[in-house]
């Protein structure tokens, strides 16, 4: 069994590979066929022969570390926290040149480059994307106690909004750091879905609504409602919207199949590009794979969706679950920015 620590570095690190495996240099997360992509990885060797020496990570894994980058500097204040977080965001992109950033990420970017604070992102019809959500699970190692969840939440929400100022994008950005704190806290993920509803998603809506807050008037009923009924619609489809134990999925239910549900639940076609299936999709890799880390890369990582978003995250979960657990070495021990994640792994949990 891995300890504490070792679960923190391994989940700072296996983000990277899901990041590095799903993006492929590009060739796999913009190729829309899970049933190619399988092809492909089982003519390079499978996951227990590739090795990452020249698999570059993406924009998320790039981001993810300048959230940790702000995470460890542990200044006094939120705000500062946050201030921060856009300064390592900013910084991030010196190091964008082919890693595939989003567009609205990069709109955002430069805003925060010619002054906007980290409050100060307008509110944006397209700011649903995963560009939240795909950086936001070191959050969850440093604000991990039950007793944080405020704080969390705040962080989460905020980290998000900062370049996708929509419920869809801050929500996911919120849920991708919840989860990785229920895993560091030995919360049985069948129990994360229904825990994040009853409680943070309700505290999640009443910080962002109100008169007089930030951008209220366009967080309306539908607008937030959006990110709510596709988890709804998600807990009930696996049965685990109640006190079950054990989530339900089809008897066949193979790369076809998940492509098909993945796209179906999107926001335009492309599963896991959103704030929202970008959760649901790891989520129910988490769910489907257990403590098989193969099999969590096949569900979560190798699909016909955004892939290396899907991918940082549930690795992510998964690490802090499990450490390496069953992870291939040629993997973990080659993936690009390993030491950076590494000492910030080791800096969170010391935190």
């Amino acid at each position: 069994m891995s300890t504490m620590k070792e679960r923190y570095i391994a989940s700072m690190v296996l983000a990277g590979v899901g990041d590095a495996l799903g993006y492929s240099n590009g060739s796999w997360e913009f190729n829309f066929s899970g049933t190619v992509i399988h092809a492909e990885c089982a003519k390079a060797g499978g996951i227990s022969k590739i090795k990452l020496t020249s698999w570059r990570v993406s924009d998320d894994q790039t981001m993810h570390l300048a959230t940790g980058a702000a995470l460890i500097a542990n200044c006094p204040s939120i705000p500062e926290t946050l201030t921060l977080m856009a300064k390592e965001y900013i910084k991030s992109f010196d190091d964008m040149a082919g890693r595939a950033p989003g567009p609205t990420t990069a709109r955002a970017i430069r805003q925060l480059q010619n002054g906007a604070q980290y409050d100060q992102i307008p509110y944006s019809p397209a700011g649903g994307g995963c560009g939240g959500s795909m950086r936001a699970m070191c959050i969850g190692l440093r604000y991990f106690r039950e007793e944080d969840e405020d704080t969390l939440i705040t962080v989460g929400i905020e980290s998000g909004r900062m370049t996708h100022n929509h419920p869809t994008g801050f929500f996911g950005a919120m849920v991708s750091a919840l989860f990785t704190a229920y895993a560091i806290r030995g919360i049985p993920p069948v129990e994360w879905g229904r825990r994040m509803m009853a409680g943070p998603l309700v505290k999640a809506k009443n910080y962002v609504s109100g008169d007089g807050k930030r951008d209220d008037k366009y967080y309306t009923p539908s607008q937030m409602g959006y990110f709510i009924k596709h988890w709804k619609e998600y807990l009930e489809l696996r049965k685990i919207d109640a006190d079950q134990q054990s989530p339900t999925f089809p008897k066949l239910w193979g790369v076809p199949q998940r492509d098909a549900y993945y796209k179906s639940i999107s926001w335009d076609g492309w599963g896991g590009a959103s704030g929202h299936d970008s959760v649901i999709i790891a989520y129910d890799a988490i769910l489907g794979a257990g403590s098989d880390f193969e099999e969590l890369v096949n569900r979560g990582v190798l699909h016909g969706g955004d892939n290396d978003s899907t991918g940082v995250i549930c690795c992510a979960w998964w690490g802090a679950m499990y450490g390496y657990g069953n992870c291939p070495p040629n993997l973990h021990e080659t993936v690009e920015k390993r030491d950076e994640a590494i000492s910030q792994g080791t800096s969170l949990f010391e935190l």
